[in-house]
C-alpha cells in the first residue's frame, strides 16, 4: 500500500513532458494560433496554384480533400454502423457543401488574385451572421460589403478582373456560408470530429470525378501527389489544429474578429508569394468588406 500511494504522488518524465508542453501552449496568446491558422490556410492556397498547371484546380481540390479525408478518417474513426438516415443526410449535405466550397474557390485563385477571391468568398459568413442576427443596424455592414462587392466587380475599362473568377468566388462564400450551417448541425449530431470525418470523405468522393477528368494521370504522379499532401496538411489539417487550440481559449466572437482580418492577410500573401499587385481601388473594396465582417463579429453576443 506505501509503495502504491507513492506512485501516485510521483510524475512520470513523460507527464513532466506533457504538463511542460501544456504549461509552454497556455503562455502562448491564443490569438497568435488563430493567426498562424489564417497564414498556414492563405499559404497552402498559393502553393496549390504551382498545382493548377499541371492538373487544374478541380483536380488540386481532388488532392486536397483527398489526403485530408484520409487524416481525418484515420485520427476520429468513425463508427458507420451507429449512422441514421437524418445523420446520413446531414454528412451528404456537408459533404457537397465542402466539395463545391473549395472547388468554386479554387477555380476563383484561378483567375482572379487571392486577396480579392479570400474577401468575396467573406460574404458567405457575413451573410450567415447578418441573417441570424436580424438587426436593423446591421443594414450599415450590408451596405459596407455591397459597396465593397461593387467596387471588385470589373467594371469599366482599368478594371482587369476576371468575371467568372468573381462569380467562383461569390458561389464559394455562399457555400461557405452553408458549410457554417452545416457545421453547427455536424458538431450536435456527432461527438469529436467524427461528423466532419465522414463529410470529408464524401467531399473527396463528391470531388473525385471531375477532378480525375481535369486533371488526367498527372492527378497520381509522385511529385503531384507530394505537393498535394503539402497543400492539404497547410489547408486543411494544421489550420483545424491551430483553431481548436485558439478556441479553447477565445470567445467565438473574438476569434470572428480575428477571421475577418483574413482577406487583407491573403493580400499581402498574394503579394509576397505570388507577386499578385491589386489596385487601390482593390484594397478599398477589401478594407470595406473587412470593416463590415469585423463589425459583424462586434455586435455578436459572447457566448455564455
Amino acid at each position: 500500500m506505501q509503495q502504491h500511494s507513492s506512485s501516485l504522488t510521483e510524475t512520470s518524465p513523460v507527464e513532466k513532458n506533457d504538463t511542460a508542453t501544456g504549461n509552454l501552449l497556455k503562455r502562448i496568446p491564443p490569438q497568435i494560433f488563430a493567426l498562424l491558422a489564417m497564414i498556414s490556410v492563405q499559404l497552402g492556397a498559393s502553393v496549390s496554384k504551382s498545382l493548377f498547371q499541371i492538373i487544374g484546380p478541380l483536380g488540386t481540390t481532388l488532392l486536397r480533400l483527398g489526403f485530408a479525408a484520409l487524416f481525418l478518417m484515420l485520427f476520429w474513426r468513425p463508427d458507420m454502423r451507429k449512422l441514421t438516415r437524418s445523420n446520413i443526410l446531414l454528412v451528404v449535405a456537408f459533404g457537397v457543401a465542402i466539395a463545391c466550397m473549395n472547388s468554386a474557390f479554387y477555380i476563383a485563385i484561378d483567375r482572379i488574385p487571392l486577396g480579392i477571391a479570400v474577401t468575396l468568398e467573406f460574404v458567405g459568413p457575413l451573410g450567415v451572421a447578418i441573417i441570424q442576427s436580424r438587426r436593423l443596424k446591421d443594414v450599415i455592414w450590408v451596405v459596407l460589403a455591397a459597396i465593397g462587392i461593387v467596387l471588385l466587380a470589373p467594371l469599366g475599362s482599368a478594371i482587369q478582373i476576371d468575371l467568372i473568377g468573381v462569380a467562383c468566388a461569390l458561389i464559394a462564400g455562399i457555400f461557405w456560408g452553408l458549410y457554417i450551417i452545416f457545421n453547427v448541425r455536424i458538431g450536435r449530431a456527432f461527438s469529436g470530429g467524427q461528423g466532419l470525418a465522414l463529410s470529408m470523405l464524401v467531399a473527396a468522393c463528391v470531388s473525385a470525378p471531375i477532378g480525375i477528368i481535369n486533371g488526367g494521370p498527372a492527378v497520381f504522379a509522385p511529385q503531384v501527389l507530394i505537393i498535394g499532401l503539402g497543400v492539404s496538411i497547410l489547408s486543411t489539417i494544421i489550420p483545424f489544429t491551430l483553431e481548436l487550440e485558439a478556441l479553447r481559449r477565445l470567445p467565438s466572437r473574438v476569434f470572428g474578429i480575428f477571421m475577418s482580418v483574413e482577406p487583407g492577410l491573403a493580400t499581402i500573401i498574394g503579394f509576397v508569394v505570388l507577386h499578385e499587385v491589386i489596385t487601390l481601388r482593390e484594397i478599398l473594396a477589401i478594407l470595406l468588406i473587412i470593416t463590415a465582417s469585423i463589425g459583424t463579429s462586434l455586435e455578436g453576443k459572447s457566448p455564455h
